[in-house]
């Protein structure tokens, strides 16, 4: 977010006391002198380098040997050194090795990163915090390992959660800026999925309340992490009652923790989805086309919020109205909502019929806005930076690729695993047209989806 649209946070020498108790207190030492702890910033992805993840650039180096096309290449070695962040998808993938198919631990990632550290500049590194119980339940291709009962929550706790913070309060990394995406797709399936028993019952317990509350204080509390709550995206939460409905239950689940509203650094949009930044022709959803406003169209469904930059703008101003402070900072996940290639409308439609307009109008380029799995024609989008301009009042942070591009959201045929996901019928191209084929599963490599995000990249990515 560029500074005219902030408020610096203010945090006092009892605010600083207190997380370096917690910090040491996770470790099991003598809480640390107040000089040591780390001043915290309004924006953490300000004036920062970016970690970039090996494991990462790993899988991208295998793409490359499997690509022929010389300019396509050259394009995938760039990729390579760009920022992504890293999922803590279940236990495992915290302590790395064979169990998470050979990736770096949690320490191994936090190490890299102050080596990674340019002098006189901090260094910023992204986690998703992704293994709530009851993962995903209006889903199937990425449930998780943790069951929806009390058990899972514990385990959750002590397994999961704590061993997180343990890794992230050791104080060799009190110089990372550690910034964490707490949970996608959690809370909003407990607003507009309650037709699912799965949700209903993740609802009714109340058990995925208190997980997502028992991970904002303990990470919180460590002076240099902060904390994104997930907030879907514009193609989800867009409608009117949506978005009233589920800034309400946010502002309810941070108010029940130890820290309050406090305890949120900000929300982040978008993660893993592919709804535009902006919609470049379609600027004003009440605008008439053949007798009707353009959000009543068949795509839009009356659905007034047609890209992420003015949903967080909307996000924003509801949080703000409901007592949050206006320094809640924005996060949009831009890894693949680029829709560039030849398909990309270059200029608005002159037809007159309003979904035929749409249609020829909208960067968007999926046959219906709530497909979500290896969508068939996406492209990367804006490249990770902090403090993007040009979308004011949006409140924004940062661009960052949360979804590293390449990563398939899900399969649709049964594979046999030990993580817990199941096929999905939104994932199988002979259930959903307009998915990629022979996926796997949710997190592990798709070189063809990858390939496609390359080549389709808006804008695009340079040769070098």
């Amino acid at each position: 977010m560029t500074t005219p649209y902030r408020r610096s946070r203010w945090r006092g020498l009892a605010a600083a006391l207190a997380a370096a108790t917690v910090t040491a207190t996770l470790l099991g030492a003598a809480p640390a002198a107040t000089d040591t702890t780390p001043t915290r910033v309004d924006n953490p992805f300000a004036g920062a380098s970016f970690y970039v993840n090996p494991d990462y650039a790993r899988l991208v180096e295998g793409s490359i040997a499997r690509t022929a096309d010389p300019a396509v290449r050259a394009k995938m070695k760039t990729v390579k050194r760009y920022p992504t962040a890293v999922w803590l998808d279940r236990i495992a993938a915290i302590h790395g090795g064979a169990a998470n198919a050979g990736r770096r631990s949690l320490t191994h990632h936090l190490d890299l990163a102050l080596a990674q550290k340019k002098p006189g500049r901090p260094v910023v590194a992204t986690f998703v915090v992704y293994d709530l119980p009851g993962r995903d339940c209006a889903a199937q291709a990425s449930s998780g390992e943790l069951p929806l009962t009390e058990a899972g929550l514990e385990r959750y706790r002590s397994e999961y959660i704590d061993a997180i913070a343990k890794v992230l309060a050791h104080p060799k990394y009190r110089s990372i800026r550690i910034t964490t995406v707490i949970e996608p797709d959690g809370l909003p399936n407990l607003v507009t999925n309650l037709n699912d028993p799965e949700c209903a019952q993740a609802q009714s317990s109340g058990i995925q309340v208190e997980a997502i509350r028992y991970a904002l204080d303990k990470l919180h509390a460590i002076p240099n992490v902060y904390t994104y709550m997930d907030f879907a995206h514009s193609g989800w939460l867009g409608w009117d009652s949506n978005l009233e409905q589920t800034t309400r239950l946010y502002t309810d689940v941070a108010k029940g923790t130890a820290a309050g509203l406090a305890s949120v650094d900000g929300l982040v949009t978008n993660v893993s989805n592919y709804t535009p930044l902006a919609e470049p022709f379609l600027t004003d959803p009440d605008r008439v086309v053949g007798g009707a406003p353009v959000k009543s169209s068949a795509f839009y469904g009356w659905n007034p919020q047609f890209d992420e930059a003015d949903f967080t703008r909307a996000i924003h101003r509801a949080l703000v109205a409901q007592g949050w402070p206006a320094s809640t900072g924005m996060v949009i996940d831009t890894s693949r909502n680029g829709w560039g290639g030849p398909d990309r409308p270059t200029a608005e439609s002159t037809s007159t019929t309003l979904d035929t307009y749409v249609t020829e109008s909208k960067a968007d380029r999926r046959a219906q806005r709530g497909l979500w799995c290896n969508v068939s024609g996406a492209g990367m989008g804006e490249r990770p930076r902090a403090a993007p301009a040009g979308h004011p009042d949006s409140h924004l942070d940062a661009f960052l690729w949360v979804k590293p591009p390449g990563e398939s959201d899900g399969a649709g045929e049964d594979i046999p695993n030990g993580e817990g996901k199941r096929p999905d019928p939104m994932c199988d191209p002979e259930v959903t047209p307009g998915v990629l084929p022979d996926a796997p599963l949710a997190g592990h490599w798709f070189h063809d989806q990858f390939r496609m995000l390359v080549t389709n990249a808006h804008p695009a990515i340079p040769l070098t």
